[in-house]
């Protein structure tokens, strides 16, 4: 299984990278084990989580993190694993927060739940836009001087702020963000086109995309209101159900059909093929779904492909 490396770190991850959020809200611990199983046991080694995952369920999360560290610890495998959560993130008990108080409180929660004693990539979920980026930086720099983490990177923080965060990390000798967790898919990407990518570019980031299949709708599964139903995700797919939305959809389907496989797979592997994009976060909840997934990074696509994705989702 080929692996890419992050920015310019020694992390070396697969090209996917799965997203727990499942663990604990709609997969339980057992199911979430034999999805993990089967993940690595496909050449995959890296899992995505956040400590607040699932707060929706129990206003406080944990679930996600402390599954994941139940599965390392009974497979004996941490060594093999790339492991990233996340800090700052809402629940019911606090708001969206990076100060050091509590990065320090955080990080120490989620090593016991993950039962590791380091975090390969750490990242900075949601900016509570008031913590000078000095001070969380520099709450980085000490737990990556005491080892719980090996590499920091960045989710929802505005362009302004993350520019100012390589600003204050060059002037001061603080730590880099190696990674960006951007929202992008082939329905969503002026955000990130316009705003991040040459911020990517400059500094070199890895980019590992969140809502890859669009909460599911780029499986091509909701084409009426009617499917909205299918899952609990239904409601979240509903603004994609225009003219643009089933242009795509109708593009992943010519697509798949040449190439003899599925949309989601086909969606994945456009992102594959966009600049500094490492490794789409995408979850799935059964393992026939896991094969669309491990699918992506074989599927190449040509330049006509491309050119009916570009056009379909420009």
């Amino acid at each position: 299984m080929k692996k890419i490396n992050v920015g310019n770190t020694d992390l070396e991850v697969s090209r996917i990278n799965f997203g727990g959020n499942v663990f604990g809200w709609t997969l339980d611990e057992k199911q979430s084990f034999e999805i993990l199983d089967a993940f690595v046991g496909a050449g995959f080694n890296f899992l995505d989580t956040a400590d607040t995952y699932s707060w929706w369920v129990n206003g406080v999360g944990g679930q996600s993190e402390t599954i994941i560290g139940k599965w390392m610890k009974a497979r004996g495998n941490r060594d093999q694993m790339v492991i990233a959560t996340k800090v700052g993130s809402e629940t019911k008990e606090h708001p969206n927060d990076i100060s050091k108080k509590h990065i320090l409180k955080s990080v120490d929660a989620s090593l016991k739940r993950l039962q590791t004693d380091f975090i390969d990539l750490y990242y900075t979920h949601f900016d509570d836009e008031v913590t000078p980026v000095e001070e969380t930086l520099s709450a980085y720099d000490e737990i990556i001087k005491a080892g719980k983490v090996r590499y920091i990177g960045a989710s929802n923080v505005s362009p302004a702020r993350l520019l100012e965060s390589f600003k204050v990390s060059e002037e001061s000798n603080l730590p880099t963000y190696v990674a960006l967790q951007p929202h992008y898919n082939l329905v969503a990407r002026e955000n990130y086109e316009t705003k991040y990518a040459e911020i990517v570019d400059e500094y070199g980031l890895s980019v590992m995309t969140y809502y890859s299949l669009a909460s599911g709708f780029l499986t091509g599964k909701y084409r009426l209101e009617s499917d909205l139903g299918k899952s609990v995700r239904g409601e979240g797919v509903k603004q994609y159900l225009n003219a643009k939305g089933l242009g795509i959809i109708n593009a992943l389907d010519t697509v798949s059909e040449k190439h003899s496989s599925k949309p989601a797979t086909v969606a994945l592997a456009w992102l594959l093929a966009q600049p500094h994009v490492a490794a789409p976060i995408v979850s799935a909840t059964s393992e026939h779904q896991l094969q669309t997934l491990f699918d992506a990074p074989k599927l190449n696509l040509d330049a006509e492909d491309l050119e009916l994705l570009e056009k379909a989702s420009t």
